[in-house]
């Protein structure tokens, strides 16, 4: 049934959008943008040299038009579009990227690389900068909650889907696109917006992230000159909303703008693997530590039970992975690699990792079991041994999560050690104390400089 479409959705977004000034944005909101910037130049710099990047760069360049932008952790340069649609591709190459917990969705991917890519090309105040960046986080996961969970489990990628929406609205928001132009770059938008779930797992996965920035910029560079598109690209009857959705909330996307801020369930992961992970990883490295799995206690488990929210078996029931990047998504991997390693870094979740026929066999012992009463963020591992003895470990707030974020300390500690292990050779502190200062500013475009 579709959406009730007396709900302006599109007009009361877009309006909200185009009057939004930095000065209405609070404290605390702009604090947390810093941070989601932070851990999206943490994750690009781990993955700037991943085959992932490696091939699509190396692809792109052939159709590049310029060299305005950087490539975060290379030495090279690129034009606007490719530039976003490589750093958001490596931004998200590792699963360890920011995750906006009602929607699933990695808010900072699609919209950082964008707006940055725009900022390298004209004159921008980091404050002008921020406010973007943060209108476009609110534009991609108020839509995402507008659809969220049947959009997901219709089998859309929801990053990529709405990624093009805050791509969009942040580099529009950045060009000083009046309302109806911002309308059009909606619209344009929509003709773009596409993502599977069927790709996670492949390299497949970051063709639609990358090109969620990259079209992001491109719808609002096309409604700057001009071009137009349909009246409510979202509501319509046979627009975004209503195509992917059963029943969108059309009044939670436009409720309460200005005063409910979405990046402030903004959340960093401490682990390179799917957010629904992160309790089941907490509890394993518990279980790890058990006196009752030294030795060869590992070798005398029967089965391990995970009991969480039924989207952890959705997204994570993956037995058998082949590759690394697979192994992000596979519940039977992480559990394994977890108990038998006690650690969980971006070692854990190589190619090399996933070879390791010991943790095959222990991956084949485990066993999901649904509960609609845990929370996303917890989960319940119970390791049963031979002899008949059980461990459980609760988890009720997965580290990382809202409600045990990571710390400002965290996060730069995760810029060091992923920018080490990426290879770039930059300078990590320049850049943390970049980002900081990005308000005060007055050419945001020259961060970059300390992360190509």
């Amino acid at each position: 049934m579709a959406a009730d479409s007396s709900i302006a959705v599109t007009d009361t977004l877009t309006k909200f959008i185009e009057s939004c000034r930095w000065e209405d944005i609070p404290a605390h909101v702009r604090h947390e943008a810093k941070r989601s910037l932070l851990n999206y130049f943490a994750v690009a710099l781990s993955a700037c040299h991943d085959p992932t990047i490696e091939i699509a760069a190396r692809t792109y360049r052939h159709f590049a038009s310029g060299k305005q932008a950087t490539l975060i952790g290379r030495r090279e340069r690129t034009d606007i579009l490719n530039a976003a649609a490589l750093n958001c591709m490596g931004a998200n190459v590792f699963d360890f990227d920011d995750t906006h917990i009602p929607t699933i969705i990695h808010p900072t991917a699609p919209v950082a690389p964008a707006v940055f890519a725009l900022a390298e090309t004209m004159a921008t105040r980091g404050a002008d900068f921020l406010l973007a960046f943060i209108l476009g986080v609110e534009a991609e996961c108020r839509i995402g909650n507008a659809i969220s969970p049947g959009h997901y489990a219709r089998g859309w990628h929801i990053t990529s889907t709405c990624g093009v929406f805050g791509s969009a609205m942040a580099c529009g928001k950045l060009l000083g696109l009046s309302q109806q132009q911002l309308v059009w770059a909606l619209g344009t938008a929509s003709a773009q917006a596409s993502g599977l779930v069927e790709t996670l797992g492949t390299m497949a996965k970051s063709v639609s992230m990358g090109n969620a920035a990259r079209n992001g910029i491109l719808s609002a560079l096309l409604a700057r000159e001009g071009f137009d598109g349909p009246a409510r690209p979202l509501e319509g009857a046979r627009g975004f909303l209503n195509v992917t959705a059963d029943h969108p909330d059309l009044a939670g996307l436009v409720g309460e703008l200005g005063s409910r801020w979405e990046i402030l369930n903004n959340t960093y992961k401490p682990y390179p693997c799917g957010v629904v992970l992160n309790p089941v990883i907490d509890a394993c490295l518990q279980l790890a530590a058990h006196p009752g799995l030294a030795g060869d206690g590992i070798g005398r488990i029967a089965r391990i039970e995970l009991t969480g929210h039924p989207l952890l078996r959705q997204r994570t029931d993956r037995p058998g992975v082949m590759t690394g990047r697979e192994s992000q998504v596979s519940g039977q991997h992480a559990v394994a690699v977890a108990l038998a390693r006690g650690r969980a870094g971006l070692a854990e979740f190589s190619d090399e990792a996933v070879r390791d026929e010991s943790l095959r066999a222990l991956g084949r012992r485990v066993e999901f079991v649904d509960d609609a009463r845990f929370a996303v963020e917890s989960a319940r591992v119970t390791v049963h041994l031979t002899d008949g003895a059980a461990l459980t470990v609760d988890i009720d707030m997965a580290r990382g999560s809202t409600g045990r974020p990571m710390s400002d300390a965290d996060i730069e500690d995760k810029v060091r050690t992923l920018c080490a292990g990426g290879g770039s050779g930059i300078n990590p502190q320049r850049l943390i104390d970049a980002v900081w200062s990005i308000d005060e500013s007055f050419d945001a475009g020259a961060v970059m400089e300390f992360a190509g």
